[in-house]
């Protein structure tokens, strides 16, 4: 998070990334297998034309398609365009061409990179696969195409079946918070939690808005919040999954701070998960000061207070 002044709003990278695992129905299984062995499928329609990649189902029929052909590796340009400056994760490293290439004995073309200077690149230009030295079972099997005069040997092929594939999944920008959030993750850098009242309706919102979401009028009016509130919904975690900083089972609730008409989530620890219920009143526990930043994680988790539970009617309109 960076901080440009006292008034002018936060901004930080967010980079979202997961691996996406899936099953292959029969058509890309076959397509992905063939890949891995150095080979390319197509799947002839009813219409006599030959698709690649190979769809499941017929698209003039909607018929199952089974009638499978290998194709290329070889094919033809059928058009182009130029990517000057690669991107994180696409084929090459350097400039490179996106073509739309029709494949020898293919009727549909399919896009990938092209290796080959940009004054070579022409439509109807000749080009053939560039296998990956490290066949995984994926379209990344073809490295790119290059121009078939300039083609050169193949590395040898991994005959495994392929069912499953795996998708790395990444999303990077940059974050800039509103004014308004900006005055909150300030605010929690100082162990202060900041919402903003609506002046009509009254409710207070946190993190604040900027404006109330029932009256659409600016929430000018700032309120220091205390950090202790209640329960009104929670889920028990009992799911394990890749990153997980608990160890199930442990819960998730909404917490409606004193003096706020909003709940936010955070964590119920310092109690069995099975004990956590809704109307239960509980506190912030922060971390160490040296460790605080702009951030909600300055709260490490909340945990109960022993205060009696609060009664449904005072967090019934907060669910």
């Amino acid at each position: 998070m960076t901080q440009v002044s006292d008034t002018e709003p936060l901004g930080a990278p967010l980079r979202i990334a997961f691996d996406y695992t899936r099953s292959l129905g029969p058509s890309l299984s076959r397509f992905a297998t063939a890949l891995r062995e150095h080979r390319v499928l197509g799947v002839r329609g009813s219409d006599g034309r030959v698709h690649t990649p190979p769809p499941e189902y017929d698209p003039v029929t909607a018929a199952l398609l089974t009638d499978f052909v290998d194709v290329g590796p070889g094919g033809e340009v059928v058009t182009w365009s130029w990517q000057p400056k690669p991107l994180d994760g696409q084929p090459l490293t350097r400039p490179f061409a996106w073509a739309l290439i029709r494949l020898d004995g293919a009727d549909t073309p399919m896009l990938h990179a092209v290796d080959a200077p940009r004054e070579a690149m022409r439509t109807g230009m000749r080009v053939r696969v560039r296998w990956s030295p490290e066949p995984t079972g994926g379209i990344r099997d073809i490295a790119c195409f290059e121009p078939e005069e300039s083609a050169g040997a193949s590395p040898t092929p991994d005959p495994a079946e392929v069912t499953m594939i795996t998708t790395p999944i990444e999303l990077a920008y940059w974050h800039t918070a509103s004014p308004e959030e900006s005055r909150f993750l300030r605010g929690i850098t100082e162990g202060r939690l900041l919402g903003q009242r609506c002046p009509v309706c009254g409710k207070v919102y946190i993190p604040p808005r900027g404006a109330c979401p029932v009256d659409g009028v600016p929430t000018t009016d700032e309120v220091a919040l205390p950090d202790r509130g209640t329960v009104t919904t929670f889920c028990v975690v009992n799911v394990p999954y890749l990153g997980q900083r608990l160890t199930p089972p442990y819960v998730a609730a909404y917490v409606l701070l004193d003096g706020a008409d909003i709940a936010f989530q955070h964590l119920i620890l310092e109690c069995p998960a099975d004990e956590v219920r809704m109307g239960m009143r509980v506190e912030a526990v922060w971390r160490p000061r040296e460790e605080w930043g702009p951030t909600l994680e300055n709260i490490d988790h909340f945990r109960p207070t022993g205060e009696p539970d609060a009664p449904y009617d005072v967090y019934a309109q907060h669910l």
